[in-house]
């Protein structure tokens, strides 16, 4: 075992965490859920999730028989929705392929949907104790800083330099404990602004702190011009219900459901239309930018009170949602920000 690997098995002997949720009762279903939510979320807004999400869905058949959107409703407010449907999808396919258990190899695991190399490797090294080398986002703090590897992570060259210095640090015994003092390590101590470096095993042989330049590790990722997108949304609203749509399963927000839109106020009278639905009152709400990793979108709600109507809905593809008795389907986040100011009325 390295010296590096054995300063930081002492301090989690002392300061690790080891009470978190998904750190009892640990089996692979448990961890891969935590390891999904975990993925740019910090462990704060996760613990909420993860305990719903396991009230619900205690077993990965129970997640196989579950609908979408009981799925999604679950994940509403955590983002990177994607997450979601990988997990939805992995379940049924390991119900489907491996008998209700998860494959033990890196490589078998990372045929499934929305299971990297990291994620595989932390459901290996913590529930079976086998050797599997994690990169996540915070073992790439604690390396870049204290070996002052250069380079935004996501490029491939940086990339490969962590991961080499990943498999070269992990041990091959107490590699669970390892695994999640490496990871406890960069969320508690290693963070990404004000790292507290007087409590860290590594004070004295982190190359960043001897050279005063912590706050340049890891790299920044190069900055582009984000471009800017503008939609209208249609708040189609009778008797404390709106019109939702659900969303094609692949692509922005897929699989949720989000208010009808166009592309700006001038062309609401046809959307009513092609939606066979009679105005009686029209109020523009408060324009607000919702932001995405790629582009910012600029949203104009516009309410509208119909008339009521026969109206058939396209069948499940469109609910009228009742804000007093939600049903349990999952929302985009600029929906359950409209549907609050709504509620406040």
């Amino acid at each position: 075992m390295t010296l590096f690997a054995e300063q930081l098995l002492d301090w989690f002997d002392q300061h690790g965490r080891k009470t978190l949720p998904w750190q009892t009762n640990k089996t692979p279903y448990r961890v891969w859920i935590s390891e999904v939510m975990l993925q740019q979320t910090q462990v704060a807004t996760v613990i909420p999730y993860f305990n719903r999400f396991l009230d619900q869905f205690p077993s990965i058949d129970k997640l196989a028989a579950a609908s979408e959107d009981e799925v999604l409703h679950l994940w509403t407010g955590l983002g990177y929705y994607a997450r979601a449907r990988n997990l939805h999808a992995t379940a049924k396919q390991v119900i489907k392929e491996y008998n209700g258990e998860f494959p033990t190899s890196v490589e078998e695991l990372e045929t499934l949907p929305g299971i990297g190399r990291s994620t595989a490797g932390a459901i290996i090294a913590i529930c079976h104790g086998t050797y599997a080398a994690i990169l996540d986002g915070n073992v790439k703090r604690v390396l870049a800083r204290h070996f002052t590897i250069g380079g935004w992570p996501g490029n491939t060259q940086t990339q490969k330099l962590l991961w080499q210095k990943a498999e070269a640090l992990t041990p091959h015994h107490r590699i669970a404990d390892y695994t999640q003092a490496i990871m406890d390590l960069g969320a508690t101590v290693c963070t990404r602004s004000s790292p507290n470096c007087t409590a860290c095993p590594y004070s004295k042989t982190c190359s960043a702190r001897k050279n005063n330049t912590i706050d340049q590790y890891p790299g920044k990722k190069p900055k582009k011009v984000m471009p800017v997108k503008s939609t209208v949304m249609l708040i189609a609203q009778q008797n404390g219900k709106v019109l939702l749509q659900k969303r094609p399963s692949k692509g922005l927000w897929g699989g949720l459901w989000s208010f009808p839109e166009c592309e700006s106020a001038e062309a609401i009278d046809s959307l009513l239309r092609s939606l066979n639905l009679e105005e009686l009152e029209r109020t523009p709400l408060l324009e607000f930018r919702h932001t995405f990793s790629h582009y910012h979108l600029e949203i104009a709600p516009i309410q509208i009170t119909t008339r009521e109507s026969n109206r058939v809905s396209e069948p499940g593809g469109e609910i009228w949602f009742d804000m007093t008795e939600p049903p349990s389907v999952g929302l985009t986040k600029p929906v359950t920000r409209i549907l609050a100011e709504l509620l406040q009325r």
